[in-house]
Protein backbone atom coordinates (compact mmCIF):
# COMPACT_ATOMS: atom_id res chain seq x y z
CA UNK A 1 0.00 0.00 0.00
CA UNK A 2 1.24 3.81 -1.02
CA UNK A 3 0.66 6.32 1.01
CA UNK A 4 0.83 9.60 -0.18
CA UNK A 5 0.22 13.48 1.39
CA UNK A 6 -0.54 15.91 -1.15
CA UNK A 7 0.77 19.37 0.39
CA UNK A 8 1.81 22.91 -0.72
CA UNK A 9 1.91 25.26 2.42
CA UNK A 10 0.84 28.08 -0.14
CA UNK A 11 -2.77 27.79 -1.28
CA UNK A 12 -3.81 28.06 -4.41
CA UNK A 13 -1.79 25.72 -6.23
CA UNK A 14 -3.97 22.98 -7.35
CA UNK A 15 -3.57 20.98 -4.26
CA UNK A 16 -7.23 19.79 -3.48
CA UNK A 17 -7.52 19.49 -7.70
CA UNK A 18 -4.68 17.56 -7.68
CA UNK A 19 -5.69 14.95 -4.48
CA UNK A 20 -8.76 14.32 -5.95
CA UNK A 21 -7.96 13.62 -9.81
CA UNK A 22 -4.72 11.64 -9.05
CA UNK A 23 -7.27 9.51 -6.75
CA UNK A 24 -9.70 9.18 -9.13
CA UNK A 25 -7.65 8.58 -12.10
CA UNK A 26 -5.89 5.63 -10.24
CA UNK A 27 -9.18 4.52 -9.39
CA UNK A 28 -9.94 4.23 -12.84
CA UNK A 29 -6.75 2.32 -13.15
CA UNK A 30 -8.11 -0.08 -11.27
CA UNK A 31 -6.13 0.49 -8.03
CA UNK A 32 -8.29 0.76 -4.72
CA UNK A 33 -8.04 3.76 -3.42
CA UNK A 34 -8.81 5.78 -0.15
CA UNK A 35 -8.68 9.80 -0.63
CA UNK A 36 -8.50 11.48 3.34
CA UNK A 37 -9.85 15.17 3.14
CA UNK A 38 -7.53 16.55 5.82
CA UNK A 39 -8.76 20.36 5.05
CA UNK A 40 -11.35 21.88 7.37
CA UNK A 41 -12.83 23.86 4.39
CA UNK A 42 -14.07 20.08 2.90
CA UNK A 43 -13.07 20.99 -0.59
CA UNK A 44 -12.02 17.41 -1.75
CA UNK A 45 -15.40 16.56 -0.52
CA UNK A 46 -16.99 19.24 -2.17
CA UNK A 47 -15.15 18.06 -4.92
CA UNK A 48 -16.39 14.71 -5.38
CA UNK A 49 -19.94 15.88 -3.98
CA UNK A 50 -20.31 15.14 -0.20
CA UNK A 51 -21.11 17.74 1.56
CA UNK A 52 -21.16 15.88 5.36
CA UNK A 53 -23.20 18.06 7.87
CA UNK A 54 -21.84 18.64 11.03
CA UNK A 55 -23.29 15.58 12.87
CA UNK A 56 -22.43 13.23 9.94
CA UNK A 57 -19.09 10.86 10.22
CA UNK A 58 -15.89 12.80 8.98
CA UNK A 59 -12.31 12.24 10.34
CA UNK A 60 -12.93 14.17 12.90
CA UNK A 61 -14.71 11.43 14.23
CA UNK A 62 -11.67 9.57 14.17
CA UNK A 63 -9.24 12.03 15.47
CA UNK A 64 -12.01 12.52 18.56
CA UNK A 65 -11.67 8.55 19.18
CA UNK A 66 -15.47 8.31 18.45
CA UNK A 67 -14.95 6.09 14.89
CA UNK A 68 -11.90 4.39 12.93
CA UNK A 69 -11.16 5.54 9.33
CA UNK A 70 -13.31 2.26 8.04
CA UNK A 71 -16.86 3.45 10.35
CA UNK A 72 -16.75 7.00 7.97
CA UNK A 73 -15.55 5.84 4.56
CA UNK A 74 -17.64 6.83 1.79
CA UNK A 75 -18.12 4.86 -1.86
CA UNK A 76 -17.82 7.66 -3.53
CA UNK A 77 -16.99 6.26 -7.32
CA UNK A 78 -16.05 2.71 -8.48
CA UNK A 79 -12.45 1.43 -6.23
CA UNK A 80 -12.61 5.08 -4.83
CA UNK A 81 -13.35 5.74 -0.97
CA UNK A 82 -13.64 8.94 0.55
CA UNK A 83 -13.14 9.87 4.19
CA UNK A 84 -15.00 13.48 3.87
CA UNK A 85 -14.07 16.10 6.20
CA UNK A 86 -15.74 19.78 7.41
CA UNK A 87 -15.82 22.42 9.67
CA UNK A 88 -15.58 20.31 12.87
CA UNK A 89 -12.30 19.50 11.71
CA UNK A 90 -10.93 22.84 12.50
CA UNK A 91 -10.97 22.04 16.33
CA UNK A 92 -9.43 18.99 16.55
CA UNK A 93 -5.65 20.82 17.07
CA UNK A 94 -7.13 23.05 20.22
CA UNK A 95 -9.00 19.47 21.72
CA UNK A 96 -5.86 17.40 21.25
CA UNK A 97 -3.74 19.83 22.38
CA UNK A 98 -2.83 18.00 25.32
CA UNK A 99 -3.05 14.56 24.16
CA UNK A 100 -0.49 12.19 24.20
CA UNK A 101 1.00 10.69 20.69
CA UNK A 102 -1.59 13.67 19.04
CA UNK A 103 1.27 13.43 16.15
CA UNK A 104 0.38 9.99 15.17
CA UNK A 105 -3.42 9.52 15.24
CA UNK A 106 -3.80 9.41 11.57
CA UNK A 107 -0.64 6.65 11.42
CA UNK A 108 -2.63 4.90 13.91
CA UNK A 109 -5.74 5.11 12.02
CA UNK A 110 -4.83 3.86 8.49
CA UNK A 111 -2.62 1.21 9.93
CA UNK A 112 -5.94 -0.27 11.53
CA UNK A 113 -7.67 0.43 8.28
CA UNK A 114 -4.87 -1.79 6.38
CA UNK A 115 -5.63 -4.39 8.79
CA UNK A 116 -9.02 -5.03 7.84
CA UNK A 117 -9.14 -3.25 4.17
CA UNK A 118 -6.87 -3.98 1.36
CA UNK A 119 -5.73 -0.57 -0.47
CA UNK A 120 -3.60 0.22 -2.79
CA UNK A 121 -3.37 3.82 -2.52
CA UNK A 122 -3.96 6.21 0.34
CA UNK A 123 -3.94 10.26 -0.44
CA UNK A 124 -4.04 12.62 1.91
CA UNK A 125 -4.60 16.01 0.98
CA UNK A 126 -3.30 17.98 3.31
CA UNK A 127 -4.27 22.05 4.61
CA UNK A 128 -2.23 24.59 3.23
CA UNK A 129 -0.64 25.39 6.87
CA UNK A 130 1.99 23.73 8.99
CA UNK A 131 -1.06 22.66 11.45
CA UNK A 132 -1.04 19.51 14.01
CA UNK A 133 -3.27 18.36 11.39
CA UNK A 134 -0.67 18.80 8.56
CA UNK A 135 2.13 17.13 11.07
CA UNK A 136 -0.47 14.06 11.01
CA UNK A 137 -0.29 13.83 7.53
CA UNK A 138 3.46 13.13 7.44
CA UNK A 139 3.61 10.97 10.17
CA UNK A 140 1.37 8.92 8.68
CA UNK A 141 2.74 8.68 5.00
CA UNK A 142 5.58 7.61 3.46
CA UNK A 143 5.49 9.73 0.61
CA UNK A 144 4.85 13.35 -0.38
CA UNK A 145 3.36 14.72 -3.66
CA UNK A 146 4.05 18.60 -3.91
CA UNK A 147 2.32 20.33 -6.22
CA UNK A 148 3.51 23.29 -8.00
CA UNK A 149 3.05 26.40 -9.96
CA UNK A 150 5.73 27.10 -11.86
CA UNK A 151 6.56 30.78 -10.73
CA UNK A 152 9.37 32.55 -8.67
CA UNK A 153 7.77 32.73 -5.66
CA UNK A 154 6.99 29.36 -5.59
CA UNK A 155 10.20 28.33 -5.61
CA UNK A 156 11.01 30.56 -2.37
CA UNK A 157 8.33 28.84 -0.64
CA UNK A 158 9.48 25.14 -1.79
CA UNK A 159 12.65 25.43 0.10
CA UNK A 160 9.79 26.17 3.54
CA UNK A 161 8.15 23.22 2.53
CA UNK A 162 11.51 20.85 2.48
CA UNK A 163 12.59 22.07 5.31
CA UNK A 164 9.11 20.90 7.06
CA UNK A 165 9.35 17.77 5.56
CA UNK A 166 13.10 17.20 6.98
CA UNK A 167 12.31 18.30 10.45
CA UNK A 168 9.11 15.32 10.32
CA UNK A 169 11.65 13.05 9.30
CA UNK A 170 14.01 13.32 11.68
CA UNK A 171 11.62 13.63 14.53
CA UNK A 172 8.43 11.92 13.82
CA UNK A 173 8.80 9.81 10.78
CA UNK A 174 12.33 8.29 9.25
CA UNK A 175 10.63 6.51 5.96
CA UNK A 176 9.14 9.88 4.99
CA UNK A 177 10.33 11.03 1.47
CA UNK A 178 9.69 13.56 -0.93
CA UNK A 179 9.01 11.27 -4.04
CA UNK A 180 7.29 13.55 -6.37
CA UNK A 181 6.45 17.30 -7.53
CA UNK A 182 3.83 17.97 -10.12
CA UNK A 183 3.93 20.87 -11.95
CA UNK A 184 0.39 22.59 -11.78
CA UNK A 185 -1.17 25.79 -14.00
CA UNK A 186 1.33 25.25 -16.41
CA UNK A 187 0.90 27.62 -18.84
CA UNK A 188 2.96 26.32 -22.12
CA UNK A 189 3.30 29.66 -23.77
CA UNK A 190 5.25 31.43 -21.47
CA UNK A 191 9.11 31.50 -21.02
CA UNK A 192 8.71 31.56 -17.16
CA UNK A 193 6.93 28.29 -16.56
CA UNK A 194 9.52 26.41 -18.65
CA UNK A 195 12.98 28.53 -17.01
CA UNK A 196 11.36 27.80 -13.48
CA UNK A 197 11.15 24.31 -14.31
CA UNK A 198 14.37 24.11 -14.91
CA UNK A 199 15.35 26.33 -11.91
CA UNK A 200 13.61 23.45 -9.71
CA UNK A 201 15.59 21.01 -11.53
CA UNK A 202 19.17 22.18 -10.85
CA UNK A 203 18.13 23.05 -7.11
CA UNK A 204 17.14 19.57 -6.60
CA UNK A 205 19.90 17.89 -8.26
CA UNK A 206 22.08 20.11 -5.91
CA UNK A 207 20.47 18.83 -2.49
CA UNK A 208 21.90 16.60 -0.14
CA UNK A 209 22.01 13.19 -0.92
CA UNK A 210 20.86 11.99 2.34
CA UNK A 211 17.95 14.61 2.15
CA UNK A 212 14.38 13.42 2.25
CA UNK A 213 13.83 14.75 -1.20
CA UNK A 214 16.67 13.52 -2.75
CA UNK A 215 15.60 11.44 -5.90
CA UNK A 216 12.69 13.38 -6.11
CA UNK A 217 11.19 12.57 -9.66
CA UNK A 218 9.50 16.44 -11.00
CA UNK A 219 7.08 14.30 -12.99
CA UNK A 220 7.06 14.82 -16.99
CA UNK A 221 3.33 15.26 -17.33
CA UNK A 222 2.12 19.38 -17.19
CA UNK A 223 -0.98 20.31 -15.73
CA UNK A 224 -1.98 23.10 -17.99
CA UNK A 225 -4.40 25.71 -16.83
CA UNK A 226 -7.96 24.50 -18.08
CA UNK A 227 -10.80 25.78 -17.22
CA UNK A 228 -12.97 22.51 -17.21
CA UNK A 229 -10.46 21.76 -14.17
CA UNK A 230 -12.17 24.04 -12.44
CA UNK A 231 -15.31 23.59 -13.20
CA UNK A 232 -15.59 20.33 -12.16
CA UNK A 233 -15.83 20.43 -8.38
CA UNK A 234 -19.30 22.70 -9.11
CA UNK A 235 -20.56 19.08 -10.41
CA UNK A 236 -19.06 17.22 -7.76
CA UNK A 237 -16.90 15.02 -10.56
CA UNK A 238 -13.39 14.16 -10.80
CA UNK A 239 -12.26 15.91 -14.34
CA UNK A 240 -12.31 12.06 -15.64
CA UNK A 241 -16.30 11.66 -15.05
CA UNK A 242 -16.66 15.78 -15.96
CA UNK A 243 -15.16 15.70 -19.08
CA UNK A 244 -12.70 12.68 -20.28
CA UNK A 245 -11.10 14.36 -23.37
CA UNK A 246 -10.42 17.96 -22.22
CA UNK A 247 -6.64 19.00 -21.29
CA UNK A 248 -6.98 18.09 -17.65
CA UNK A 249 -7.92 14.71 -18.01
CA UNK A 250 -5.31 14.41 -20.53
CA UNK A 251 -2.75 16.14 -18.36
CA UNK A 252 -3.99 14.16 -15.02
CA UNK A 253 -4.00 10.66 -16.61
CA UNK A 254 -0.66 11.16 -18.03
CA UNK A 255 0.39 11.98 -14.45
CA UNK A 256 -1.88 8.63 -13.00
CA UNK A 257 0.89 6.78 -15.97
CA UNK A 258 3.83 8.04 -15.00
CA UNK A 259 2.63 7.57 -10.14
CA UNK A 260 1.82 3.79 -11.27
CA UNK A 261 4.61 3.43 -13.35
CA UNK A 262 7.04 4.35 -9.91
CA UNK A 263 4.82 0.91 -8.57
CA UNK A 264 7.57 -1.12 -10.65
CA UNK A 265 10.49 0.18 -8.79
CA UNK A 266 8.71 -0.53 -5.41
CA UNK A 267 8.43 -3.90 -2.97
CA UNK A 268 5.90 -4.39 -0.69
CA UNK A 269 5.76 -2.17 2.14
CA UNK A 270 4.56 -3.12 5.64
CA UNK A 271 2.53 -0.24 7.30
CA UNK A 272 4.40 2.16 9.31
CA UNK A 273 5.10 1.01 13.00
CA UNK A 274 2.11 2.35 15.44
CA UNK A 275 2.66 5.52 17.64
CA UNK A 276 1.52 6.24 20.82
Amino acid sequence: MRTIAVMNQKGGVGETTASVNLAGGLARSERSVCLIDLDPQGHTSLHLGVQPASDAPSVYRVFSGENSLADVKQLVAERLWLIPANLDLAAAEVELADTPGREHILRNAINTLAESEQFDYVIIDCPPSLSLLTINALSAVREVFIPLQPHFFALQGLSKLLETTALISRRLNRDLRVSGVILCLYETATRLAADVSDDLKAFLDRSDPNAPWAGVKIFESRVRRNIKLAEAPSFGQSIFDYDKKCAGSVDYGALVEEVIAQEDRRTAEPPLRKAG
